[in-house]
């Protein structure tokens, strides 16, 4: 397939719309302690902020990607970064901790649309080898955003405080809008959009044994990385008492083994094979949910095994998204919106209750982490267990459906 667009520009489109979302994720993170004494609730609560956050931004893509099938990509992506506008507005200067998490929520809701399409534009444009390369490239680029959001984060609430996040992410979403909307060229053209209801698009997609083995190990392994994030705040800070600066620092030093694991995952899949990447990426995580649990068994908790517990985690988390996102989007060149959504849909949505869960469970010591991060492995690796199977002739896009 042809693509539309150099690598480079898609790259660069898909980094900035993505980094909405994960800028909005992750910046709020060392500023925990500051937001509960202003709101004045437990710090730990501050976890159920992701959980609002992560919840409808999966949910919200079920409606976004079988939209953007049927109506192109660029309105869709346009819409819902006006949605996000209004949360960010909400949180900036919501005086509550419930209108705070009100547009934490309306956040997600818009930039659902984000985390759909930075899926769907690639699929778009390039299929094979060339997809997995450009999955592996943006996964790359994507992660700076959560690289350097709890840093500026953390030097803005030491500076001004807390809701210069809020200000910073509102300027942020204007300045990419204004891009999209001057720069964004439709990548879906007319004579391929899918007129058929989005229930049929769901069931056509859905029915392939693969993609539900892929979306499963990307949840699972999506919120492995989510649950660390949202209780990372909470241990370095509420439990280890650090500052917010070497929170923010400590926080990002494990996304760096994500960043080696998504430039690895396409050079070991094209060097060995993809079952190489899968098992490469699945005992890494293991191993890396292993070295947070084990001091947890002993009841503490640790900043150097948490980092690089995490670390090893987050480097298979970096091989196998883009080598699961390319093979379950492969068969569906003309429903890559739907098949978006339900990635991005499900990560977001099985993270968000994954972290929501979490913020029950008293956060005394690593244990809770380190076994919601091993649980989040073994799904992962009964997820690729299912996509091996021999499910038949390829249900790709084109075929008859019965």
């Amino acid at each position: 397939m042809a693509s539309k667009y150099p690598l480079a520009k898609l790259t660069f489109l898909i980094a900035i719309l993505t980094a909405v979302g994960q800028l909005t994720q992750t910046m709020y993170v060392p500023s925990i302690g500051q937001m509960a004494q202003e709101f004045r609730v437990n710090p730990a609560m501050l976890q159920a902020v992701m959980a609002c956050y992560l919840i409808p931004y999966g949910l919200s893509q079920f409606v976004y990607g079988p939209l953007s099938d049927r109506l192109g990509r660029k309105p869709i992506i346009i819409v819902g970064l006006g949605i996000y506008l209004i949360g960010a507005l909400i949180s900036l200067f919501a005086h509550s901790f419930e209108l705070f998490l009100l547009g934490s929520f309306v956040q997600g809701a818009g930039i659902g649309s984000g985390g759909a399409m930075s899926r769907t534009l690639s699929r778009d444009c390039f299929s094979g080898e060339e997809l997995h390369r450009a999955n592996s490239i943006i996964s790359m680029c994507v992660i700076f955003s959560p690289l350097l959001a709890p840093v500026l984060g953390g030097l803005l609430t030491e500076t001004m405080g807390w809701r210069s996040s809020y200000l910073f992410l509102t300027l942020f979403a204007v300045a990419v809008v204004i891009v999209m909307a001057s720069k964004l060229v439709e990548t879906l053209p007319v004579e391929r959009r899918s007129h058929r209801s989005a229930m049929d698009n769901y069931r056509f997609v859905l029915s392939d044994k693969r993609f539900q083995g892929y979306v499963i190990c990307l949840v699972a392994t999506f919120a492995g990385v989510a649950v660390f994030e949202a209780a990372a705040g909470v241990l370095f800070g509420g439990v280890l008492k650090l500052s917010a600066l070497t929170v923010s620092i400590l926080f990002v030093l494990p996304i760096p083994g994500y960043l080696l694991g998504a430039g690895l995952s396409s050079i070991i899949a094209k060097r060995y094979g993809n079952k190489a990447a899968f098992k490469f990426g699945l005992v890494s995580i293991m191993l890396g949910a292993a070295i947070v649990l084990i001091p947890g068994l002993q009841g503490s908790t640790d900043a150097w095994t948490l980092t690089i517990g995490s670390t090893v985690y987050f480097l298979g988390a970096g091989v196998l998204f883009p080598a699961a996102t390319t093979g379950a989007l492969t068969p569906f060149p003309n429903h890559a919106g739907t098949g978006g959504a339900v990635l991005g849909g499900m990560q977001n949505l099985g993270a968000g209750l994954a972290t929501l869960g979490a913020s029950v469970i008293p956060a005394t010591s690593q244990l809770p982490l380190g076994v919601i991060m091993m649980v989040m492995a073994l799904l992962a690796m009964w997820g690729l267990h299912i996509a091996k199977r021999d499910n038949g002739p390829n249900n790709a896009d084109g075929a008859v459906m019965v």
